[in-house]
């Protein structure tokens, strides 16, 4: 040791190691596959939580049907919801002062756009099988690209091009227009989809100031009296013991759903909660067939094979281009190209 301080203060310390043993080696290697493996386990866990909410929520809706219309139960939905939001304040009262009355010119179209796109899913629960909604929902990353071209000036590349075309195949494979098979409801749900592709460009943009729970509160907020309008106004007196479940099941998987999926984005990229989420569409389809006598369609999961290719397609095709601007924005030299 005497000999090491004299040497450092000499200047002529030995170089740092560079050189680990093959134990340190395995240690380190061990520590981080368990590190990746709470990481997968925490993916599958928000994963199930979402599929289950998902689920549940249409499920719920579907119970629902005969005795109440889709604007009864967005209403109770709105109600519960604020209700839950409203409790979880008072056990953390922080939660208070995020709900500022600020940026209400994105928060109110917000709202009145996500309450036409919870009709249109509702709607469709009640009209369509469960696998085709939920394969159709999956097209929602695919208007979000669109979108983006449309209004938010980005390019349409090529990769884009093909993964539009890929979703556009699986649309038309799933609806079979000009066939026997045409489902003219399915075009609900393709609305849908588009106004909650909408809804993402303005919450993607919302996040940048305000939290989640606060765009949750207005957005509830907000669509309770849109909803209330179209509601039978003698609606409590419809409701009785025999709905508690279900109507627990639509409030409480509509933030549950937002909750889960957010956590799961948190843990893994897109390219792997993706496809993990597609399990949706086989386990609903099974749900549908078992206790609905919903046949089960080869050309609804062909359909939602090719919609979730194309959203993988651009996933990947993304996350190499923004990894190439990063490279460049570090060597200006090389610039990329844009596919």
């Amino acid at each position: 040791m005497l000999h090491e301080r004299r040497l450092h203060e000499s200047g002529m310390a030995p170089a740092a190691r560079t050189a680990f043993s093959p134990r340190e080696i395995e240690e380190h290697v061990a520590a981080v596959r368990r590190g990746q493996s709470m990481q997968l386990g925490w993916l599958v866990l928000w994963m199930s939580g979402t599929l289950l909410s998902f689920i549940a929520g249409a499920v719920s809706v579907r119970a629902l049907a005969n005795t109440l219309s889709v604007f009864d139960m967005m209403t109770v939905r709105c109600a519960g919801s604020l209700l839950i939001l409203l409790a979880l304040a008072v056990v953390r009262p922080a939660l208070l002062a995020e709900l500022r009355w600020r940026r209400m010119n994105l928060q109110i179209p917000r709202a009145i756009v996500h309450f036409g796109s919870q009709i249109c899913w509702a709607l469709a629960i009640t009209l369509l099988p469960f696998a085709t909604v939920f394969a159709l929902e999956f097209t929602i990353p695919a208007w979000v690209a669109l979108l983006a071209v449309l209004f938010l000036g980005e390019r349409m590349t090529a990769n884009r091009t093909i993964a539009l075309a890929v979703c556009f195949v699986g649309v038309l494979v799933i609806l079979r227009p000009g066939f026997e098979g045409f489902k003219p409801a399915g075009l609900i749900m393709l609305a849908g989809a588009l106004l909650f592709a909408i809804t993402a460009i303005m919450t993607k943009k919302l996040i940048t100031t305000e939290t989640t729970f606060a765009i949750l509160f207005w957005m509830n907020l907000f669509q309770l009296p849109l909803n209330f309008v179209g509601s039978d106004w003698l609606l409590l007196l419809k409701v009785d013991r025999t709905m508690a479940l279900p109507l627990i099941g639509v409030t409480v998987a509509g933030l549950a759903v937002h909750y889960c999926l957010t956590n799961a984005f948190r843990c893994g990229d897109a390219i792997v909660v993706i496809p993990m989420d597609f399990l949706r569409v086989p386990l609903i389809a099974v749900i549908g067939w078992a206790y609905y006598g919903e046949r089960l369609d080869a050309f609804v999961f062909a359909g939602a094979g090719l919609i979730v290719a194309g959203v993988l397609w651009n996933v990947r095709a993304e996350a190499q281009r923004n990894g190439a601007l990063a490279r460049a924005a570090a060597n200006p030299s090389a610039a990329p190209s844009p596919r």
